[in-house]
């Protein structure tokens, strides 16, 4: 396709399509604030760091299930946050969503179809336009930002946040995109082998790819994580940081900034668990998870201006209770609505609230700064 592309470029034919898509995004956008704007007046105020923590597949029987195994009475995510609503989480071609279109809507405030990341429906092969993310956004208010996963660097989640591609399975485009385009601080994952010393340092990244590298790297150094083991699980022992450890340092490799930060941190792995109905391990990863909300919330209190939500792309493991005992019914994800917890805005959701997913970001660029009709934002692909 990316061929393809390239040809209906040396044709001379991608300005005709470009005022073709243009129109069609212009309604789009419109539309959205329509629907923004209809009975909805939440603006969450400005803040000097704005995290938005996403639990994959974290539905609300997965933190029941896991206060039940751990014998928390209540999970840090609901005891520590302020408010708690719900997002609605349905892509533009399917009730039920896929992470890379999740993704899309929590980065971009655009539901897009199945399969693609931070691209319009309308242009899925973003010809003409793509959709401003959050972490671009931050960066034209002087933000440092970063995104923090226990996924590969390449995941349809940290894809969402740092690259625009039609198919979530473009693992080499999204790297691409991330190490020479993305402008991120940082960017910490489990290894992709797609990333060297020489690639990272050509583009002005120090790789990290041991606990040492970790340890030793210092504010002021524009990071790329690249880490063996099981992050997810803090008691695999291995040369490499887990989720909680990850998302503290990252904080104080960005919290100097006197602009402030925008930080991304994923919680892959309840959701891969749930596709496998790994209970065990996916309450591990679950729990992994409520311990860096505790962490981030810490701060956050420590620190004050700032802003944390916690939510999830989707459901998965369409889990159920029965006879009073939790239960995975389904190896796929389902449509159920997931948490939207927040910590530090008084208006941001009201308690018991349901919002669309793309909503969540629409929000969150308010916080980060933007006007309620600069976002969503459609950006001009340069040809």
């Amino acid at each position: 396709m990316l061929e393809f592309i390239a040809v209906l470029k040396s044709m001379g034919l991608i300005k005709a399509i470009s005022a073709v898509i243009a129109a069609l995004l212009s309604l789009n956008l419109t539309l959205n604030g329509v629907i923004y704007a209809d009975g909805n007046d939440n603006d969450p105020g400005d803040y000097k760091n704005v995290i938005i923590m996403i639990g994959d597949g974290m539905g609300f029987n997965h933190i029941d299930w896991m206060e039940q195994e751990y014998g928390i009475d209540e999970a840090y995510m609901f005891s520590m946050t302020d408010y708690h609503g719900q997002s609605k989480t349905s892509s533009s071609n399917n009730i039920v969503t896929d992470s890379a279109a999740g993704a899309t809507a929590l980065s971009s405030g655009v539901r897009t179809n199945n399969g693609a990341i931070a691209v319009f429906p309308q242009d899925q092969y973003g010809v003409a336009y793509v959709p401003l993310t959050l972490t671009e956004l931050a960066r034209s208010y002087g933000k440092m930002t970063g995104v923090v996963t226990t996924d590969s660097n390449h995941g349809a989640t940290p894809g969402g946040f740092s690259a625009h591609v039609f198919d979530r399975d473009e693992d080499v485009e999204i790297t691409r995109q991330q190490i020479e385009e993305s402008g991120l601080d940082l960017i910490w994952s489990a290894a992709s082998g797609l990333v060297d010393d020489a690639y990272a340092n050509e583009y002005g990244w120090t790789l990290l790819d041991s606990m040492a590298d970790f340890e030793a790297v210092q504010p002021g150094t524009r990071s790329f994580g690249q880490f063996a083991g099981n992050l997810w699980n803090p008691e695999t022992g291995a040369d490499s940081p887990d989720l909680s450890t990850m998302t503290v340092k990252a904080i104080d490799m960005l919290d100097d900034d006197a602009d402030g930060f925008f930080l991304m941190v994923e919680g892959a792995h309840i959701d891969k668990h749930s596709h496998s109905n790994d209970e065990a391990n996916m309450k591990i990863a679950a729990k992994e998870f409520d311990e860096t909300v505790k962490a981030v919330i810490e701060y956050a209190k420590a620190e004050g201006d700032t802003l944390v939500v916690i939510t999830a792309d989707h459901e998965t493991g369409a889990i159920k209770v029965k006879d009073g005992k939790f239960e995975f019914t389904s190896g796929s994800h389902s449509n159920a609505n997931v948490p939207l917890l927040v910590y530090g805005s008084d208006n941001f959701i009201k308690e018991g609230e349901a919002i669309k997913n793309k909503e969540i970001s629409r929000r969150l660029a308010m916080a980060i700064g933007a006007d309620s009709s600069e976002f969503p934002k459609a950006v001009k692909v340069e040809n």
